[in-house]
């Protein structure tokens, strides 16, 4: 199994997965060079991992919350990578994906995953270690401050996307979606009148 993991929640992240084993990875902390960056790094993650062009098995891809032109510049590549290539595409939250990447295997422990929202508030939710994987305890949500539970990750750190695949595995196995819809928690900067 062939999977590309995108986020560009913050910064861009990739990573070429086979098997669930990190193959290569790519990242480019500038929060507004999305567009710029992301193909780059797809590609030289690509090359580095050996795989040819249009190989992938899967497409999993952070669908926010984030700022409107970075989450839009992530989700429409992994749809056009995935329409392209006949692969599987699935989105995972990239507040549970950053969760996911920062909690330990006890059941039970719990985490709050937050990042920049820009104008002066952070996007955060609450997840805990369940017993059939990562649970939503609080769901997503954008403000000035979070309401803090067990211990904080984020934000201006990087979305760790190689844990995409067990993630995906583990909502897929509790019967749940795996939509690639952006989840937007308030309006663009820029919006007409």
């Amino acid at each position: 199994m062939i999977d590309l993991c995108i986020d560009t929640s913050a910064g861009s992240s990739v990573a070429v997965m086979r098997d669930g084993e990190v193959v290569a990875r790519g990242y480019e902390d500038n929060p507004r060079m999305h567009a710029e960056a992301l193909t780059p790094l797809i590609e030289q993650a690509r090359s580095e991992a050996g795989v040819a062009p249009g190989s992938w098995d899967r497409v999993l891809v952070g669908t926010g919350p984030a700022p409107f032109t970075g989450l839009r510049a992530g989700l429409i590549t992994a749809k056009v990578i995935a329409k392209a290539s006949g692969a599987q595409l699935h989105g995972i939250p990239s507040l549970a994906v950053l969760a996911k990447a920062h909690l330990g295997n006890e059941v039970g422990e719990v985490v709050t995953a937050m990042s920049d929202a820009r104008r002066g508030e952070v996007y955060w939710a609450v997840y805990r270690n369940g017993e059939e994987g990562l649970e939503e305890v609080r769901p997503p949500y954008v403000g000035k401050t979070a309401e803090e539970q067990g211990r904080v990750v984020g934000p201006g750190v990087p979305v760790d996307v190689t844990v995409m695949p067990a993630l995906v595995e583990e909502y897929l196995a509790r019967g749940e979606d795996t939509p690639v819809q952006p989840l937007y928690l308030r309006r663009p900067d820029i919006h007409g009148a």
